[in-house]
């Protein structure tokens, strides 16, 4: 194999025209691409930048959030037990109140038996002295008759009611 030698006049014109081209390049499209370049790695800075503070910021609201929540709960167990609390105070005052209902209405109650029982003893007596009185009378009727029998009958019941007025 042969080794081809290349031509010094081709070798200068192709140096010259990378040359003016590599000159050319680096006047008009080296900073338009080094600043495009740039402004792309700003951009991502810029983005990756905001990510991460929107991450932080979901971070931060996501913590409020469950303190929100958690003061949420925490109202509502207090509600809940001051519910509770409300409920037991009724329900205890309207057992109070019923039992006193309940005691007034059993004294009324012992008042008007009470008042019925003395009425009905009432009656009673005055029956019993009506009945005594007929009784009386039918005896003495009969008695009255005998004048032996009605001293012994007026001797019986003096003695009867000194007995019961000395004791």
């Amino acid at each position: 194999m042969q080794l081809v030698t290349p031509a010094i006049g081709l070798v200068f014109w192709m140096g010259l025209t990378f040359s003016i081209l590599l000159f050319i390049l680096r006047k008009f499209a080296w900073k338009p691409i080094l600043n495009s370049i740039s402004e792309r790695e700003e951009t991502i800075h810029n983005a990756l930048t905001q990510a991460e503070q929107a991450k932080a910021e979901m971070a931060r609201l996501q913590g409020e959030n469950e303190q929100l929540l958690a003061q949420a709960r925490s109202e509502r167990d207090a509600m809940l037990k001051e519910a509770r609390e409300i409920r037991e105070k009724i329900i205890g005052e309207a057992k109070i109140t019923a039992e006193d209902e309940a005691k007034k209405l059993i004294a009324r109650a012992n008042d008007e038996i009470s008042k019925q029982k003395h009425a009905a003893m009432d009656e009673l007596k005055k029956e019993v002295a009506n009945f005594s009185i007929q009784i009386a009378e039918k005896l003495v009727s009969d008695k009255l008759e005998n004048n032996e029998a009605q001293q012994k009958l007026i001797a019986h019941h003096l003695t009867d009611l000194t007995q019961k007025a000395t004791a």
